[in-house]
């Protein structure tokens, strides 16, 4: 069963630092391509960083230079290194997987995220 779980999330004063994992099973090799997203209360998901199998990490400008995707395969894990946190990183993160289907078709897989608050 495709399953991922988001753990890390917490409270930090801003500037600080926070690490999220995200626990993919069967295997994190089920998936093509992996993602950081969040959700601010009122707005919409937004995209944080891509992990392509393979190829470079690509981050939204508002994370690019604190954040830090990255991947344990022995342990099956993502993780997402926050750095000088801002206030405005307030959300909750979510962990997506996606898979493809017998017709080349993307299957998106979603963690039940974990909520960052970053305090002034």
């Amino acid at each position: 069963q495709v399953q991922l779980v988001e753990s890390g999330g917490g409270l930090v004063q801003a500037g600080g630092s926070l690490r999220l994992s995200c626990s993919a099973s069967p295997s994190i090799f089920s998936f093509h391509r992996m993602a950081w997203y969040r959700q601010a209360p009122g707005k919409e998901r937004e995209l944080v960083g891509v992990m392509p199998r393979t190829g470079s990490r690509i981050y939204a400008d508002s994370v690019e230079g604190r954040f830090t995707i990255s991947r344990d395969n022995a342990k099956n894990t993502m993780y997402l290194q926050m750095n000088s946190l801002k206030p405005e990183d307030t959300a909750v993160y979510y962990c997506n997987g996606v898979q493809e289907d017998v017709g080349g078709l993307d299957i998106d897989h979603w963690g039940k995220g974990t909520l960052v608050t970053v305090s002034h």
